[in-house]
């Protein structure tokens, strides 16, 4: 029966997307493997067609130029990044968390700004900056664990186990437990998946359940003896007399634990393989170091770890010229406005000395991303480093995988050879 489903499912998914090419010229297929790999085609042929673009499959318009998202991110009076305000089907509806459940990122204001009040005051910038000399040791230790630089995987050697540490650590995990907790933020990231099967969701669940029993003591033993970490911090934020519940600090520490992992895994891997693809960026990078902080927002831009996000329209409105209808569901290809060359020059050209931070790859408004100075530390200090360590860096083997998704965008693995300098 399960093949017959998928065989039924396929004919349905393959129509909807003949009539949508049918209807506009082109179409975005989410399931699709090849967008998988390389997005950027379809981002292009959706832009050069028109600022808006309706997907049947998705049940919402597509946007994908620069200029209209940025506006529809920066107005959260009119576009809510609340799913329960847009339209769903009943098996959407279903498959929503539980009221109290829903994190900040998917809040609007008054409960975002309250939230995001008391979180601020565990991410200072003061906060961030002083983890610089702890993060170069962390990452000259996973450096030094390389068997022979001639063949490893960039992503289990750096990328995967290096933001896991650091976050882990600023949550108070001891090291014992940061597997586990590397497997619930793997789990639990599928959720922001629009596609994401039946199966992902009750594995993701699952892990929200043990991540949930695992910190409700760790939270009550913070609330009562505090200690140096992100968990005492948040226990202990006030704002106006106003003080986050076990509830909301669960929901709290999953946010983190997805942002402070999967994206900066998604920055380092992304990042990386573009200077490989790129040889003579990669050499002016080492020809000039000073160029690496400009490098990072480059890296971000080219290739964002995060491609897409959602918003609900709160009442009828117009958008550049474009009008939305209350309740419409609305896609915002970050990725493609990263690449929109009405706003930058060449934009399907890796240029690390840009020094354009015009790009979305963290959000605009009330949401951008609060970890954004810790991904781009992170960011920095991999790059400055890896040049240091290593006089010669290369791929090894087949191209690499980008894996299955279409809102975080990282690699299955990236094999390289390397010599020490």
């Amino acid at each position: 029966m399960q093949w017959m489903r998928q065989a039924i499912r396929s004919v349905v998914v393959g129509s909807m997307l003949a009539r949508e090419r049918w209807q506009s010229g082109v179409a975005y297929n989410p399931l699709s493997s090849e967008v998988a790999q390389d997005p950027y085609p379809v981002y292009a042929a959706l832009r050069a067609r028109g600022p808006v673009h309706h997907s049947r499959l998705m049940k919402a318009w597509l946007f994908s130029r620069h200029a209209d998202i940025d506006i529809i991110l920066r107005d959260h009076q009119r576009f809510s990044n609340d799913p329960r305000k847009g339209t769903l089907s009943r098996d959407q509806r279903a498959k929503l968390p539980a009221e109290d459940e829903f994190t900040m990122l998917f809040l609007d204001p008054p409960d975002h700004k309250r939230l995001r009040a008391l979180v601020n005051k565990a991410f200072t910038p003061r906060a961030v900056n002083a983890l610089e000399p702890h993060i170069r040791n962390l990452l000259g230790a996973l450096l030094d664990d390389i068997d022979d630089p001639a063949g490893f995987d960039l992503m289990q050697a750096v990328a995967q186990p290096l933001p896991v540490i650091v976050i882990a650590e600023m949550l108070g995990i001891p090291p014992e437990d940061r597997a586990q907790f590397k497997l619930w933020s793997d789990q639990r990231a599928r959720i922001l998946e629009p596609m994401i099967t039946p199966q992902e969701r009750e594995v993701a669940e699952s892990a929200s359940r043990a991540f949930d029993a695992y910190f409700l003591p760790i939270i009550r033993e913070r609330r009562a003896a505090p200690q140096d970490d992100i968990v005492s911090a948040l226990a202990q934020a006030e704002e106006d007399g106003d003080r986050l519940d076990e509830r909301e600090m669960l929901n709290m520490l999953r946010l983190l634990l997805i942002a402070g992992n999967e994206t900066t895994t998604n920055l380092i891997g992304n990042g990386f393989l573009a200077l490989l693809r790129y040889p003579d960026q990669l050499q002016r990078l080492r020809d000039d170091p000073s160029l690496i902080p400009l490098a990072v927002d480059e890296l971000l831009r080219f290739d964002s770890p995060v491609q897409t996000d959602f918003r609900r329209v709160l009442t009828d409105c117009e958008v550049n010229g474009i009008p939305l209808k209350q309740r419409e569901n609305i896609v915002l290809l970050l990725g493609s406005a990263n690449r929109d060359p009405d706003v930058f020059e060449a934009p399907d050209t890796l240029d690390v000395g840009r020094g354009d931070r015009s790009h979305l790859s963290f959000g605009r408004g009330i949401h951008h991303c609060i970890g954004a100075p810790l991904a781009r530390l992170e960011g920095r200090i991999v790059l400055e480093v890896l040049l240091e360590r290593f006089s010669r860096i290369g791929l090894r083997g087949e191209p690499p995988r980008f894996r299955n998704s279409i809102v975080l965008r990282g690699l299955e693995s990236l094999p390289l050879r390397a010599v020490r300098a």
